[in-house]
């Protein structure tokens, strides 16, 4: 179904065409008629399914409809996560809306907040933005929520995971109770349904695939190797195999800039990307990931719902998630639209539990791979093993005879005689060949006497034998 039979207006699929998609998605052909009717929706999607333009069609569509507020006030706002997913969403809105007279703004936090406060008092239509920077310009009073009309809180479950939901709930407190409200994450869990039902009214359920697989066109490999190779590996798939776009993903901030910099090292073009750089350091990374100018990002989990790159060709993880949720995330950075992707995970010994929680998670048993061409040391190819499920020891004793009863009855006999044979009080037995006879002594101590005598008259003794000094 093209876009020009769903509902939207002319100039609004004018720029939708512009920017070169020629038809929705699944999830886009259920969402928008949908919203267009004015009904809240509840979207669960794998990533990369095209969400944003789920919400964001149907939102421009109605506002492109409608007169603009006297008092310049935002008629639509959009929680989100982080702070690259804000901008991400900016700039969706504006390719879309690019025949349309809406303005939008994308607020957050790492840059200075005056110029988001001169933009608010110039008047815009939309706002996106994440949680702890709206809170601060609610505290200041800069902006009025007595017009919105749409709300939308996106990758719900990652603001679950990152602490925002109080946050969220204070939002959404200060907001007009008659409004359009739609939520969208990759999974849909307690909390979430919890939160649903306080913010949405008669929901429409709109769910994608199933929600704790990734898409079918990402294809998932599994690599065991220590952690003293990793890099080695990493390096050799690189230089021997045509990766022209690559994301990987560390745990850790450091983690990330040093494979960030034995590839600098190597003659690999690559950037890092976490929390510890600036806004303009990241969207910088950002823009000359997309231009092609790196050939390798580095990030961490942070950023992984912020990372709309539709030519990423290979997603590897250097190191295992701990959270199978954040596993799907990640991975999802390829395959998107529609297009095909490979995922790579690094496995050591460490990490098996980690793989064995993915593979619990998703349902789905991986086959471990080896690179081929690649000089493995003799104890950096670990055996994946499954956890032991009966965390009890098993009896380690002599064998049973044939014929014996092996119950708990005969056992607890057992341990009974061993116990009642170990608090017999010990005698030795005189040897039968030693001729002498143990003597006692002659020796008589000197307060043999008094040693029959109370504690206190021993005391009253020992005082009067003290010499003064």
């Amino acid at each position: 179904m093209p876009f020009e039979q769903i509902g939207l207006s002319d100039p609004l699929v004018k720029g939708i065409l512009a920017t070169g998609y020629k038809a929705p998605t699944e999830i886009q052909a259920r969402v928008i008629p949908s919203a267009i009717g004015g009904k809240d929706i509840i979207g669960c999607a794998q990533t990369g399914t095209g969400k944003t333009a789920a919400f964001v069609l149907p939102m421009l569509n109605r506002l492109s409809h409608e007169k603009h507020p006297k008092n310049k006030s935002p008629r639509a706002l959009i929680l989100t996560p982080t702070r690259e997913l804000a901008v991400q969403i900016e700039k969706a809105i504006q390719g879309y809306g690019r025949y349309l007279d809406i303005k939008t703004l994308a607020i957050y936090g790492g840059v200075d907040i005056r110029g988001q406060i001169k933009k608010l008092r110039q008047g815009v239509d939309i706002i996106v933005a994440t949680p702890g920077r709206l809170m601060d310009h609610m505290q200041r009073g800069n902006i009025n929520f007595k017009c919105i009309e749409v709300l939308v809180l996106d990758e719900a479950d990652r603001m679950f995971d990152m602490g925002f939901i109080k946050d969220v709930h204070k939002i959404v407190a200060v907001l007009p109770a008659k409004r359009q409200t739609m939520l969208f994450s990759a999974t849909i869990s307690k909390e979430i349904k919890a939160l649903t039902k306080g913010i949405l009214q008669s929901p429409v359920m709109i769910q994608i695939g199933h929600e704790r697989n990734p898409a079918d066109t990402v294809t998932q490999h599994i690599y065991p190797v220590d952690n003293g190779q990793k890099t080695d590996l990493l390096l050799h798939m690189l230089q021997n195999n045509h990766m022209y776009s690559v994301l990987i993903f560390s745990r850790t901030k450091h983690g990330a800039d040093k494979i960030c910099r034995r590839l600098d090292k190597a003659g690999v073009s690559s950037i890092a990307i976490h929390s510890n750089r600036t806004q303009k350091q990241r969207q910088r990374a950002l823009d000359g990931f997309r231009a092609g100018k790196y050939q390798v990002m580095v990030a961490t989990d942070i950023a992984a719902r912020g990372i709309d790159v539709n030519a990423i060709s290979h997603v590897i993880n250097y190191d295992v998630p701990r959270y199978a949720e954040d596993y799907i995330h990640r991975i999802g950075r390829t395959g998107r639209a529609e297009s095909t992707g490979d995922s790579i995970t690094f496995v050591s010994r460490e990490e098996q539990s980690y793989l064995f929680r993915i593979e619990k998670y998703i349902g789905k048993k991986f086959k471990p791979e080896k690179c081929e061409g690649f000089l493995y040391k003799a104890s950096s190819m670990p055996t994946l093993k499954e956890p032991v499920k009966d965390k009890k020891q098993k009896y380690k004793g002599n064998r049973r005879r044939s014929g014996s009863k092996n119950t708990a009855a005969s056992k607890t006999k057992e341990y009974s005689k061993k116990s009642e044979s170990s608090n017999k009080d010990f005698t030795p037995k005189s040897s039968t060949n030693s001729k002498k006879k143990f003597k006692p002594s002659k020796f008589k101590s000197k307060t043999a006497k008094s040693d029959n005598k109370p504690y206190a008259a021993r005391k009253k003794d020992s005082r009067k034998n003290v010499k003064p000094r």
